[in-house]
């Protein structure tokens, strides 16, 4: 089920894409999201459209290895909406992809097919390495000039990614990655009710792993390298840390951290209740849950590769679909 894009027809823009507008549709565990742009003269995107909403796809999946009804249908109504939004754009250039919890669901294919029927929209599967790849591409652009390379993490619902960044020449190289079948969810739900120590530790066991695997390949200079983060987590820890009455992207996105503050930020959430955290602003009661879970996954990250920055990025899969859309359709 590996990347079966959708067909391709041509807008009625100029060859190069000046007109056309882009779509690309993730589909998370946790998450639907949605992101239409237009690309500019100067190789950039702008935004025309977004939508996201939480709709737990993979509820469930970690114990009975299949997707549910209830989550199916939460999904298909999001993905309905969707349908909406690029219907109204006449978006022709779309691609849709699907990641970890309809990877390990043995029902997937019985939701891409509903979708398809309901929605119109084509879903493909994408592998973990080509998830890691999109989220690179995606949020490569805020790797520092001023340092060798970063240490990119994503943090789903389903899976955490872990991405060795390098600048090489000017560019930026993917150097090695990992993906963890552990997210946010299904990090709950495997441990059931366990502590956050808990949590924690069973992610610094599976990182671990991981960097001694990174370690053979070469050495990863801490002070020469900084940490970016994309996902519902850390640009939620981004916005407390900030002092954010609600989430505000434009201030979130591309914004720089010590490390230091990050993990006080955790250490003042996994105390509180889950009312006292869903009345945070950026927050609220759908993360109020899911927040702890991805708090141990951070700072277990944190811990395994110590660097002092964190750079926290608003974006990741979509917008690394959004550039591929666009070069192709330059072509």
């Amino acid at each position: 089920m590996e990347q079966a894009r959708q067909p391709k027809t041509r807008g009625s823009g100029r060859r190069g894409g000046h007109d056309l507008l882009l779509a690309a549709l993730d589909l998370g565990t946790n998450n639907c999201r949605l992101l239409i742009a237009k690309p500019e003269r100067d190789g950039n995107l702008r935004i025309v459209d977004s939508f996201s909403r939480i709709v737990r796809l993979g509820e469930g999946t970690s114990r009975t290895g299949t997707l549910s009804e209830a989550a199916m249908e939460r999904t298909v109504a999001a993905l309905k909406i969707c349908a909406e939004r690029l219907g109204k754009h006449h978006v022709r250039h779309v691609r849709a992809i699907a990641t970890e919890a309809c990877r390990r669901a043995s029902n997937a294919q019985v939701l891409i097919e509903r979708v398809a029927k309901e929605t119109g929209i084509s879903l493909s599967v994408v592998t973990a390495a080509e998830e890691a790849r999109l989220a690179a591409i995606g949020c490569a652009p805020l790797i520092s000039k001023d340092y060798d390379g970063a240490l990119a993490f994503d943090i789903g619902g389903g899976s955490t990614e872990v991405i060795w960044l390098r600048r090489d020449a000017g560019a930026s190289s993917l150097r090695q990655f990992a993906s963890i079948p552990l997210g946010v969810m299904s990090l709950a739900e495997a441990d059931g009710n366990s502590s956050f120590a808990a949590m924690r530790e069973a992610m610094l066991f599976r990182f671990a792993e991981v960097r001694r695997e990174m370690d053979k390949a070469g050495t990863f200079n801490v002070a020469r390298h900084h940490l970016l983060g994309t996902s519902g987590t850390v640009t939620t820890l981004a916005g407390v840390a900030m002092n954010l009455p609600r989430y505000v992207r434009a201030k979130v996105d591309a914004s720089w951290h010590d490390c230091a503050d990050i993990l006080a930020v955790v250490n003042k959430l996994v105390v509180l209740n889950r009312q006292e955290r869903a009345a945070l602003g950026c927050i609220g009661e759908e993360r109020a849950e899911l927040i702890v879970p991805g708090c141990a996954i951070y700072s277990a990250i944190q811990t395994v590769w110590p660097c002092a920055r964190l750079r926290v990025a608003d974006r990741g899969l979509r917008e690394g679909i959004l550039r591929e859309l666009m070069e192709e359709a330059k072509r």
